[in-house]
């Protein structure tokens, strides 16, 4: 089963400063003994058979990797105890659990852990660490679906008839030559009198695309501190939670889409750090990567990535909050006006792919040879205030991942919080997750800390903006009722 370009993309881009794991932390309400978690895990590993696969790299990269099953798999390298001091607070064991997600997965096994972590009094908190290669948001929570259940004395589970048997593990010879003839048939079965041909209908999608593309060196934004060198391999991490039903009632009061509050709340917290840094904000704008699921019906349960993306350019400055919010759905009506989620994808999957040979040194990622643990321990410099060159990229991720509304549970104990925990790479310093879990938004800042050292002020200056909006949204409603009575 090889990895798609796009899912191999993610091997190609990991270094050690910039693991490619996508994570969540799971808090339990109650005290869960590590060994029922390990029961409980070992009932459903038939389920997930994706588990106990492994990458088999192919000689020379002459294509893309694929899983086989892991000969030795053995869950007890998967699931580990990290046991904390007895009184430890929850926000202590967070913090440990940002560290513990730190490194990247050793490509010699199944690309995930987990983490039962202990010692918190009346909680339990469990790491998630999955490789994106594996899976996107969308598969991600699927897969915890499959892990949790749904009903608190557990939902019911068929045993395997008979035990799992690995298939034979593959040499490198026949993977090479697997390789070498797929890319013989691709070639093969290449029409090159098309190849430079675009059908009608998708020309202009094609010209949308570009022009996106085009935007990001002709309209340069603004380079914030979380922007000025390049990720170590450190983390921090605020995190708040808000009530689903409250974004509802800015949203019907103040209008736009649960999207438009989260990114109105996120930006604003942004702008309203790079003004308190004494950034130059003025007639400056910020961009801001969105992933959209582009998962089809079909591909429901699929593994894997079925992503694009949206990059709204928004005000670096701060603004009150409803103008914001106007500034916020302007923009992401034009971008779905204009197809861009769709235009992305078409330009992606029209646009040749890298040769996996020009790729193979990225085969030392994560092995004693890996050039880039130098980087790690030892990072650039920062470039400081003042001296930064105009920012051609984007300043940082917000990705909106819509989790189950109704309460989940693990061995008997429910999931009060879901808090994700976003990769971070080049220089991007500081990224979102939103998970939406029971009828909750759970907001997940994260940043390296060289490069912003107080996370913490987006959290508050994100809950400051949420409470003017609600308070807002409010005064509208009974303005309007009484408009009415």
């Amino acid at each position: 089963m090889r990895l798609s370009a796009t899912d191999a993309s993610f091997l190609y881009l990991e270094t050690a400063s910039g693991p490619m794991h996508i994570s969540s932390v799971n808090i339990l309400d109650g005290e869960v003994a590590f060994e029922e978690v390990f029961d409980h895990f070992a009932a459903r590993m038939h389920l997930l058979p994706a588990y106990r696969r492994k990458l088999a790299q192919v000689p020379l990269n002459i294509a893309h990797p694929t899983w086989v099953d892991d000969q030795d798999f053995d869950l007890a390298n998967h699931l580990i105890h990290k046991a904390l001091p007895e009184g430890t607070s929850l926000e202590e064991a967070m913090d440990v659990a940002v560290e513990l997600n730190e490194p990247m997965l050793d490509r010699s096994k199944p690309l995930w852990l987990t983490y039962v972590i202990s010692g918190v009094p009346g909680r339990t908190l469990i790491l998630h660490e999955t490789h994106h290669c594996m899976i996107d948001g969308a598969s991600g929570v699927e897969l915890l679906a499959i892990i949790y259940d749904f009903d608190k004395e557990g939902d019911p589970v068929t045993p395997p008839k008979q035990g799992w048997v690995p298939e034979p593990a593959p040499g490198a010879g026949e993977l090479f030559s697997e390789a070498l003839g797929e890319n013989l048939q691709a070639l093969r079965d290449t029409d090159w009198s098309n190849l430079w041909k675009t059908p009608a209908n998708q020309s202009e999608m094609l010209q949308r695309a570009t022009k996106v593309v085009t935007d990001f060196v002709t309209k340069p934004v603004v380079t914030a501190p979380f922007n000025a060198g390049l990720v170590g391999p450190h983390r921090r991490l605020a995190w708040m939670k808000q009530s689903f039903g409250e974004i509802r009632e800015i949203r019907r009061a103040l209008g736009g889409t649960i999207n438009d509050v989260v990114l109105t709340v996120v930006s604003e917290a942004v702008a309203q750090y790079l003004d308190e840094h004494d950034e130059k904000t003025a007639d400056q704008h910020m961009r801001i990567m969105c992933p959209v699921n582009v998962r089809t019906e079909n591909q429901q349960g699929a593994l894997g990535n079925q992503v694009s993306a949206i990059f709204p350019i928004l005000p670096a400055w701060s603004m009150e909050p409803t103008q914001r919010l106007a500034v916020v759905c302007a923009e992401t009506t034009k971008i779905k006006q204009n197809q861009e989620a769709q235009a992305l994808t078409l330009l992606q999957d029209s646009a040749p792919e890298p040769w996996p040979v020009a790729l193979w040194p990225t085969q030392l990622v994560g092995t004693p040879m890996d050039p880039t643990r130098l980087a790690a321990n030892m990072p650039m410099p920062l470039l400081p205030h003042g001296i930064r060159p105009p920012n051609i990229g984007y300043n940082f991720v917000c990705t909106n991942v819509p989790g189950a509304q109704v309460p989940q549970y693990l061995c008997g104990h429910q999931i009060t919080d879901q808090v994700g925990l976003l990769v971070l790479t080049g220089n991007v310093g500081f990224s979102v997750t939103i998970l939406s879990y029971n009828q909750m938004l759970f907001f997940g800042f994260i940043s390296e800390p060289r490069l912003m050292p107080d996370v913490e002020k987006i959290a508050q200056g994100a809950e400051q903006t949420f409470s003017a909006l609600l308070a807002q949204a409010r005064q509208r409603a009974d303005s309007l009722k009484a408009d009415s009575a």
